[in-house]
């Protein structure tokens, strides 16, 4: 059962590159935005497989919505702080 957590975590993390190409490359800020959001989820989903890994998965549900928390906060951070930026450009 490890090792098939294990090929999970190794897939996830290959998948992980596909929405961090779109924050470094994205074309608008937007997409940039998104992206960050799944890089977030993505990696939230990865903390919880190596609980599963550890069998520590209570101390890992602990670490990941910390984890998940800081993500929306960044996110929403990110979000106003280009918000401004688009305003003042105008």
């Amino acid at each position: 059962m490890q090792t098939l957590f294990f090929a999970l975590a190794i897939v996830l993390s290959v998948i992980l590159l596909i929405p961090f190409y779109r924050v470094y490359k994205g074309p608008t800020v937007g997409d940039r935005l998104l992206g960050a959001s799944a890089v977030g989820s993505k990696t939230l989903t990865l903390i919880l497989l190596f609980g599963f890994l550890y069998e520590r998965i209570d101390m890992f549900v602990d670490i990941s919505m910390g984890y998940a928390i800081l993500n929306f906060a960044g996110v929403i951070a990110m979000s106003k702080y280009f918000r401004t930026q688009a305003a003042g450009k105008r």
